[in-house]
């Protein structure tokens, strides 16, 4: 699949930055620029988000897949690849898959292990019962979800996705369908099963429990060569939290 992407940058080492889940290239616009100083930036949309194509298959292979096809298309060697929750797992796995592909892993606030769905199915549902078509205004559609879902952050980073058809009505940049139906594929972790090489540098937050103490012992396991930082006091989101550390902490990386 031919992957939407946003390229800044056109000196250094490829980096390529995979969002997470409802994410898209234009979430990390503000970070790639920046990135671009020092390297050839790559914000990608994964299939079924953002302005990629839509498809009924859903999975960590397949998106491995679209993610090696750019690389071709785009003439990349050896390039650093950042992937953040969902895109961190997407970047994991295809270190796995293609350890000689790839120069350095950058995770941010993932593990390599099962991760609930449960949150996004609902999610999902609730947002699929939504009849758009009789919304004028975002503010209103916004004003629905926020009886069920109090984090406002939360709710804009979703309304994010909200775009004009050609019909002029709101619609969802990703493929609600197959998100609904497919989204218990990214749950897992099974790919992790030998040990990677690839220098990787996880990134978490200090108020996330997505990268715990049991989890550090996973990948001391499976990773050979890894580092652990903690960005104290921003959560999940933490490129958008704490933007100038987590750049730091990226380019610390990328550049020893």
């Amino acid at each position: 699949m031919k992957l939407f992407s946003k390229k800044y940058g056109d000196k250094g080492q490829d980096l390529i930055v995979i969002h997470g889940l409802f994410g898209m290239s234009d979430n990390w616009n503000t970070l790639g620029i920046k990135f671009a100083k020092y390297c050839k930036v790559h914000l990608i949309d994964l299939r079924n988000h953002g302005r990629s194509p839509h498809s009924d298959e859903f999975s960590y292979e397949v998106m491995c897949g679209d993610v090696l096809e750019y690389m071709e298309d785009n003439n990349i060697e050896k390039p650093i690849i950042l992937g953040h929750s969902l895109g961190g797992k997407v970047a994991m796995k295809f270190a796995f898959l293609h350890p000689d592909k790839i120069e350095k892993l950058i995770v941010a606030d993932i593990s390599p292990r099962r991760y609930d769905t449960d949150f996004h199915q609902n999610l999902l549902s609730t947002l699929y019962r939504l009849p758009l078509e009789n919304f004028e205004k975002r503010e209103e559609i916004d004003s629905i979800l926020s009886e069920t879902y109090e984090d406002k952050g939360m709710r804009l980073f979703l309304l994010k996705n909200l775009y004009r058809n050609e019909n002029k009505e709101f619609a969802w940049r990703f493929n609600i369908e197959v998100l609904l139906e497919k989204v218990n594929n990214i749950q897992e972790a099974d790919f992790v099963k030998v040990v990677c090489d690839v220098a990787t540098h996880f990134i978490r937050g200090g108020n996330s429990n997505y990268i715990t103490s049991e989890d550090e012992l996973t990948i001391n396991k499976h990773f050979s060569d890894f580092s652990i930082a903690t960005i104290e006091g921003a959560g999940h989101w933490l490129h958008a939290e704490n933007p100038e550390r987590f750049y730091n902490e990226v380019m610390g990386f990328c550049l020893m």
